[in-house]
């Protein structure tokens, strides 16, 4: 499947979020996820995606991470986490010729550092993780503002941010070769690092003592570094995410 990075960033961060869960729970449940793909010649799509998380004293699991506290207490977490990037580009998944005829850029295991603190000011998010498989050997960071209402059954959590992603990761995903760039007919292009910055709001109704319906969206506004490549023909992404839960 195509998703982004960026969607893959709100799942984790969201899930990363549910610190009011207690130890030893596990959830169960059911979301679709939706984000614009920014390759040109590819279309949006919607995906099915199963909620499986698991919260113990040490160890984590959130469906596509798996994370180790090195700190955990009221205020504060720290962790070593592990995560599937499922940004990728499939050649014959594109609708337009010259696209076709670019290299495959593979999803990877990205691991790294995340840290939370929590505070009646608010929540500062961030977090820091690197290539594990040798594709892009990018890096990517991300830090973010949150504040937390709650109402009654409800939880609204708005929050400001922004991601890092280093020349290496850009260049990966979005630099066209001066090899692909004789087949396919664009011109060489070569990112540098770049800073996009984004807004994001997840929403929360407490069904019953088990039972969750959730929501979350994000817009990013994609860098000039990315939005000048040949591949890419949007100046936006984000992703909406919605779906139930049910807490063992």
């Amino acid at each position: 499947m195509k998703l982004l990075h960026k969607s893959l960033t709100v799942v984790a961060a969201t899930v990363l979020l549910s610190q009011a869960a207690h130890a030893n729970t596990f959830t169960l449940g059911a979301s679709a996820l939706v984000s614009p793909d920014p390759y040109r010649g590819n279309q949006d799509r919607v995906y099915p995606v199963p909620v499986i998380n698991y919260e113990g004293d040490s160890f984590y699991f959130r469906s596509l991470m798996a994370g180790y506290y090195l700190w955990k207490d009221d205020a504060n977490r720290l962790s070593i986490n592990a995560y599937y990037l499922p940004l990728h580009f499939k050649p014959s998944d594109s609708d337009d010729d010259r696209m076709k005829t670019l290299d495959r850029r593979r999803a990877t295991l990205m691991a790294g550092v995340t840290y939370s603190h929590f505070a009646d000011w608010g929540i500062v998010r961030t977090s820091f993780s690197g290539d594990t498989l040798d594709y892009s050997n990018g890096l990517i960071a991300d830090a973010a503002y949150l504040y937390r209402f709650r109402l009654d059954k409800w939880t609204l959590t708005p929050g400001v941010g922004v991601t890092w992603n280093s020349s290496n990761q850009n260049d990966y995903y979005y630099g066209v070769s001066s090899a692909e760039s004789s087949r396919s007919g664009f011109d060489s292009y070569s990112p540098s690092d770049s800073f996009e910055p984004y807004v994001e709001l997840s929403v929360n109704y407490t069904i019953n003592t088990n039972w969750n319906a959730f929501f979350m969206g994000r817009y990013v506004h994609m860098a000039d570094e990315i939005q000048d490549s040949p591949m890419v023909d949007k100046s936006y992404t984000g992703v909406v995410w919605t779906g139930v839960s049910y807490t063992f």
